[in-house]
């Protein structure tokens, strides 16, 4: 029996749809670990999610030389003014942030890293080690992965908006 391109074809269309199928499950497997390790973290890993990403983006801020209100914080994380009121006195609390006047508005206030030696990969290991594995791969491989992850996170913020 000889391989035709048929037979070549067949193949090549079932590994295509094979590869297609092992991307989206891997996508919907990272949702469901990312779910898990959201309800851990509220339990047991200290602070929110929510918390962590304010902290990565006030840290963000601070490293390029700006310095941000709770309601830009807010509307970063798309959550109400109220929710990042407690979240951050809990990072005050915490020695995590500090507070400091507004030169031009007396009514607000704003947001600083307390400890400028504190690492954003540390308030976020697992962001770091995602880093990590992005070095791994070369620029091509690099641009494709963040293209379709951008299509995916398009399609999870669309749902339910």
């Amino acid at each position: 029996m000889t391989i035709t391109d048929t037979d070549t074809d067949t193949d090549d269309n079932f590994e295509t749809n094979e590869a297609i199928h092992d991307a989206a499950r891997s996508v919907e497997l990272l949702r469901l670990s990312e779910a898990r390790l959201s309800r851990r973290r509220q339990t047991d890993c200290g602070p929110s999610e929510n918390a962590r990403a304010a902290m990565r983006y006030i840290l963000e801020r601070a490293d390029v030389g700006e310095r941000v209100t709770p309601s830009e914080i807010a509307a970063h994380l798309g959550v109400s003014g109220a929710s990042v009121t407690g979240m951050l006195d809990r990072l005050h609390a915490g020695g995590m942030i500090a507070f400091e006047a507004h030169p031009r508005d007396r009514r607000s206030k704003l947001v600083v890293p307390f400890d400028r030696s504190t690492d954003a990969d540390d308030v976020d290991p697992v962001t770091a080690k995602i880093r990590q594995f992005a070095g791994d791969l070369s620029p091509e491989a690099a641009a494709q992965i963040a293209d379709f992850l951008e299509r995916v996170r398009e399609v999870v913020d669309a749902e339910c908006a």
